[in-house]
C-alpha cells in the first residue's frame, strides 16, 4: 500500500485538492450499450475488427471479472452515476420496464427517472473544479428535468432515435449541434466527444460517451456490412449477425475516434481512459417476434444474454488506459462492478464523496497500481426482479461461488462454481445444500438492507395467458404470436 501511494502521490501529485487544476487528470468514461464480454478481440473474438479497443488493452489493465450492475441498461447507468447499487434506489429494469400482467407474480414497477437529490458522479467532479460532458444515451428519466443538465453535466447532447442517417437528433441538452444530413448516429457522437475534449482541453474534464451501439435495431455502414456477409459465408458462422459485427467494428472506430482527440490534445499522459459495456450481448429480442431482428450474438463461453443473472447477462468487459498508474497489458481476476467507478474517480481527482449518501462502489485505483490487489469486499449483489428474457431473480457471488435466487413463487435456487464452470452448466444446489443455505441467507439479509423491491403473488394470474407481453407505455398487448415461445429453452440459449 505504502508503494502504490507513492507511485500516485509522488509521480503525478494528482490526488491533493491543493494542486492546480491543470495538475487535475482527465478521466472520459466510454459506456457501449448491449456490448458483450466475448465480442472484443482482446476478450478472445477472432471475427470481428476491434484494432482500437484492442490497442487500449494493450496499453492498459483488462478485467477479465468485471461485472455490469444490472442485466439491462437504466439500472447499470443508474449504478455508475450514483455509486449505489441500484436496488436502493429503485431502478431495477429499463425505463420504464416490461409487463406481463398474467404470470404467477407481479412484478415491481421501476422508478422512472434518477432521483435529482442523488448527488451524481458529475456533481462530485464538479465540486472538485472539474468541466463534465455527457454525450449519447442517458435513460435515466425521459423528463426534461431529468436530463443530464440538471445532474452535473456542465455540456451534453442526448442523443435519441435510430441508427441510420437522418432517422436521430439531439433530444435533450445542447440541441444547436446537429448530425450531417448522411451520417450515421454512432460517427455523430463520436464526432460530439472529439469536440468536447479539443473544447476543455486546457483544463480537468470529465467526458461521459454513451454510444447507443450496439443495441437493437440492428443498422450499419453497407460497405461494412457487406464485409462480414462475406467474412461469415468464407466461416460458415451464423453469430454474430453480420450487421451486428459491423455495429461492433463501428463502435471501436468511436473509440479509435476518442484516443486520437486525447492524443491530438496532448493530454494522453494525464487522461483515464475507461471501456465497458451496461450489460451483456443480446442473443434475441425479449418477445421473440420473427419479423424482428435475427439472432443477434452470441456470450460464448458464457451462459445466457442480456435480461439474466446467468454470466451472459452481467459480466462484461472493462479495459483501463492510464500511463502514469496502469501497466501495459496488463491483466486481473480481481471481480468489480460499475458502481466502482465513483469511488474510483472521485479519489483520482481529488474530489469527495457525498457525506449523506451511500456509495457502494470501492476504488479500483490499487487495483490498476497492482493487478493482484482485492478491493476489500466480500460479495456482489444483483437483483432483477422482472420477466424480460428468464424470470424474475436475485443473484449472489461471493468468491468463486454464484447463487441464483428466483423470485417468481417457485422458490428454486441455482449454485454454480464459476472457478470451475464458467459455462454454469452444473447446477449444485442439490450437493451443496449448506452452501446455499449459507449464500441464500446473506442474499436476503442483502435485500433487506438495500429494501430490494420485490415481486408479489398475482391475483390475475392465469396460466393460458401468462406468456402475453403488455407495452408499459401504451397499456396495450403485444400482437406477437412468437411470445408463446417465452421462456427460452436451454437450446435458444
Amino acid at each position: 500500500m505504502k508503494i502504490y501511494l507513492f507511485t500516485i502521490l509522488s509521480s503525478l501529485a494528482l490526488l491533493t485538492p491543493s494542486f492546480a487544476d491543470e495538475t487535475k487528470p482527465n478521466i472520459v468514461l466510454i459506456m457501449a450499450d448491449d456490448l458483450g464480454w466475448s465480442d472484443l478481440g482482446c476478450y478472445g473474438n477472432d471475427f470481428i475488427d476491434t484494432p482500437h479497443i484492442d490497442s487500449l488493452a494493450k496499453e492498459g489493465i483488462r478485467f477479465t471479472d468485471f461485472y455490469a450492475a444490472g442485466a439491462v441498461c437504466s439500472p447499470t447507468r443508474c449504478a455508475v452515476q450514483s455509486g449505489q447499487n441500484q436496488a436502493r434506489i429503485g431502478i431495477t429494469a429499463h425505463i420504464p420496464g416490461h409487463w406481463r400482467p398474467f404470470e404467477t407474480v407481479q412484478t415491481p414497477l421501476t422508478a422512472m427517472a434518477l432521483p435529482l437529490d442523488t448527488v451524481t458522479i458529475a456533481e462530485s467532479l464538479k465540486g472538485a473544479g472539474y468541466t463534465t460532458g455527457y454525450v449519447g444515451k442517458w435513460h435515466l428519466g425521459n423528463g426534461p428535468q431529468f436530463q443530464p443538465e440538471h445532474q452535473g453535466y456542465d455540456w451534453s447532447a442526448v442523443v435519441g432515435g435510430a441508427f441510420l442517417p437522418g432517422k436521430f437528433r439531439v433530444q435533450h441538452g445542447d440541441k444547436s449541434v446537429q448530425p450531417e444530413p448522411d451520417q450515421f448516429r454512432t460517427d455523430f457522437e463520436a464526432s460530439l466527444a472529439v469536440n468536447f475534449v479539443e473544447q476543455n482541453k486546457k483544463k480537468p474534464f470529465f467526458l461521459v460517451v454513451s454510444p447507443y451501439a450496439v443495441h437493437i435495431p440492428l443498422a450499419s455502414k453497407s460497405a461494412v456490412v457487406e464485409k462480414y456477409k462475406k467474412k461469415a459465408a468464407e466461416r460458415k458462422r451464423d453469430l454474430p449477425h453480420p450487421v451486428y459485427a459491423a455495429m461492433t467494428e463501428q463502435l471501436d472506430d468511436l473509440v479509435g475516434s476518442v484516443i486520437e482527440a486525447v492524443d491530438d490534445a496532448g493530454v494522453t499522459e494525464k487522461t483515464m481512459i475507461i471501456f465497458t459495456s451496461d450489460n451483456g450481448g443480446l442473443y434475441r429480442r425479449y418477445d421473440y417476434t420473427p419479423e424482428a431482428d435475427d439472432n443477434v450474438t452470441s456470450n460464448a463461453p458464457l451462459r445466457g444474454e442480456k435480461g439474466q443473472l446467468y454470466e451472459g447477462g452481467i459480466r462484461v468487459p472493462l479495459i483501463v488506459k492510464y500511463p502514469p498508474l496502469v501497466k501495459p497489458a496488463s491483466e486481473t481476476s480481481t471481480v468489480a462492478i460499475s458502481y466502482d467507478f465513483y469511488p474510483t474517480v472521485v479519489e483520482l481527482a481529488g474530489a469527495k464523496l457525498p457525506a449523506n449518501q451511500t456509495i457502494d462502489g470501492k476504488s479500483l485505483l490499487p487495483v490498476l497500481a497492482d493487478n493482484t490487489a482485492k478491493v476489500g469486499r466480500s460479495a456482489i449483489h444483483f437483483h432483477y426482479p422482472h420477466f424480460h428474457h428468464h424470470r424474475p431473480a436475485s443473484a449472489i457471488i461471493e468468491g468463486e461461488w454464484k447463487l441464483i435466487q428466483y423470485l417468481d413463487n417457485t422458490n428454486k435456487v441455482e449454485l454454480y462454481n464459476l472457478k470451475a464452470d464458467l459455462g454454469e452448466t452444473n447446477d449444485l444446489s442439490k450437493e451443496k445444500a449448506g452452501r446455499v443455505a449459507d449464500l441464500n441467507k446473506k442474499l436476503k439479509a442483502w435485500q433487506s438492507e438495500v429494501i430490494a423491491a420485490m415481486p408479489i403473488p398475482n391475483p390475475l394470474h392465469d396460466a393460458k395467458r401468462a406468456a402475453e407481453w403488455w407495452n408499459m407505455r401504451t397499456g396495450a398487448p403485444l400482437d406477437s404470436a412468437a411470445r408463446k415461445r417465452f421462456p427460452p429453452t436451454e437450446k435458444d440459449l
